[in-house]
């Protein structure tokens, strides 16, 4: 009996100590993956395939049921022939490369600090590595602009696409406006809603100042700074003239460089005449030159689905929980920005 009592004793002692390395063991695994999908993954969408999906199913709804019954078997054996075609292929190891073009779609919703330019340099990047000559990218653009270095490295990106030679379309269906007209002119065309938001090309900063405030509660603010300029205006402290008008200097040089931008990318702009501040809707922004042509990002892609393999190309970064619930908020009050401006420049419909 004893020596049963010190057998059970033994056994669950080994069973404690291999469950707890199998535990640690899968911690480690875990950990590992978790830090190989930190960064993202790439998601492809097969938008053809889609289409012609949604095609047949409103075609069936018209049909009646025998009809619908002799379509179906057709398909089947339509469906089989081009199997038993791939797998006889294979077997002779035949490697059929489609003579297809593909145009690729990417989607860019911009806020305010651009961080969406982390996802559009993984799928340029994804692009560049397998596009042929004959292929192409749309690229869906939605952005009221934001900072500048932000929208800046946006552009450079879209950039890498003309210089290798790939034909670039971006679509603007809502707004395109500052930094998002930043991205949209390094297109080789431009097509834009009859009612979206196009231009802006300005520069615009606002600094509140607490100074008079924090005077009137006898509430002293020290700010030390080596190099004359290297604090122009303050939020705290009293501004002066002198910072006042370098500050303002700035925002002229940096509204210089985003014209002659604007210009080296579209030389058919009158940029005296565009280069304002102001923005237009579609309509306006084609007399203009801003755009090539009025239509949705719809009708493009619809336009190509006979003549092209259509891929929806995403990068989906990985997010913290804390992330989710931040960005979420910091949406909501974007787009509370952006009606504000919207109903202090233009009528809402």
């Amino acid at each position: 009996m004893e020596l049963l009592f010190y057998y059970g004793l033994f056994l669950a002692k080994t069973v404690t100590v291999v469950v707890a390395i199998a535990i640690v063991v899968m911690l480690i695994a875990n950990l590992a993956m978790r830090k190989r999908s930190q960064t993202g993954r790439l998601k492809l969408t097969d938008l053809s395939e889609s289409y012609k999906e949604m095609k047949d199913e409103m075609m069936l709804a018209h049909m009646k049921h025998h009809d619908r019954k002799q379509w179906h078997k057709e398909q089947k054996k339509r469906d089989k022939a081009v199997a038993k075609a791939a797998k006889l292929q294979a077997k002779q190891g035949v490697k059929t490369e489609s003579s297809t073009p593909t145009l690729y779609v990417m989607d860019f919703k911009g806020s305010m600090d651009a961080h969406e330019v982390n996802s559009l340099r993984e799928e340029i990047s994804a692009v560049l590595a397998v596009a042929r000559e004959q292929d192409e990218v749309l690229l869906r653009l939605e952005s009221p602009g934001g900072v500048v270095h932000g929208y800046g490295l946006a552009a450079s990106q879209l950039q890498r696409l003309r210089q290798k030679g790939i034909r670039l379309t971006v679509a603007v269906d809502k707004v395109a406006a500052s930094g998002g007209y930043m991205m949209a002119c390094v297109a080789d065309r431009i097509v834009a809603a009859p009612f979206s938001i196009i231009g802006s090309i300005g520069v615009v900063a606002q600094i509140p100042n607490f100074n008079r405030l924090l005077k009137r509660n006898e509430i002293d603010v020290e700010l030390h700074t080596a190099g004359e300029y290297k604090r122009t205006l303050t939020l705290f402290g009293e501004n002066t003239e002198q910072g006042r008008e370098k500050f303002r200097e700035d925002l002229n040089e940096t509204h210089q460089l985003f014209k002659q931008f604007v210009h080296q990318m579209r030389p058919v702009l009158d940029m005296d005449q565009v280069a304002t501040g102001e923005h237009w809707f579609g309509s306006q922004a084609l007399e203009k030159k801003l755009i090539d042509a009025i239509g949705t990002s719809d009708d493009l892609i619809i336009d190509r689905i006979s003549s092209h393999k259509v891929i929806n190309v995403r990068y989906l970064q990985r997010k913290k929980v804390i992330d989710r619930f931040t960005q979420s908020a910091a949406s909501s009050a974007e787009r509370l920005l952006l009606k504000l401006w919207q109903r202090g420049d233009k009528p809402l419909l």
